[in-house]
């Protein structure tokens, strides 16, 4: 089985793209939490709560750290979305820490993001500017099928 994390912007339905391509492909999914005021205030949640935002954001940013380390580190793919809507320097962030892993690197991103992230691209084994892409090297990865 091969294990994929998908990380980076929870805008849109990207993860749900790949997923349901890869349909019928041993592959198993797992990703950080996509709600995102679950994900912001986890910390605070859990630990308790801050009147200052920078503590109530730390406090969120360390436990949710917990599930990322996990899922990259266990991944033997790592795919990366950035998108339109923010700048997502978790994203960055989750690509440097794979890349250091020595983890498969997919970095999924349209056009206008290429001069930005040419150094996370350089250091990716794919750049696709479409969910079905990752979807199709994951296909190929397991099976040596080329798309129809």
């Amino acid at each position: 089985m091969l294990k994929v994390y998908l990380s980076g912007e929870i805008h849109s339905d990207w993860r749900e793209q790949i997923i349901e391509s890869a349909r019928g492909l041993d592959v198993s999914f797992s990703a950080p939490v996509t709600d995102h005021e679950a994900s912001d205030d986890c910390g605070v949640a859990i630990l308790g709560a801050e009147t200052n935002k920078y503590w109530h954001d730390h406090k969120g940013a360390m436990v949710n750290a917990i599930r990322t380390r996990k899922g990259i580190t266990d991944a033997d793919v790592v795919v990366v979305r950035f998108g339109d809507k923010y700048k997502q320097w978790n994203a960055a962030f989750d690509a440097g820490y794979a890349a250091a892993l020595g983890k498969s690197l997919i970095v999924l991103h349209g056009d206008d993001h290429q001069h930005a992230l040419k150094e996370v691209d350089a250091a990716a084994l794919a750049v696709c500017s479409e969910p079905q892409q990752v979807a199709e090297i994951l296909r190929y990865v397991l099976t040596g099928s080329l798309p129809a």
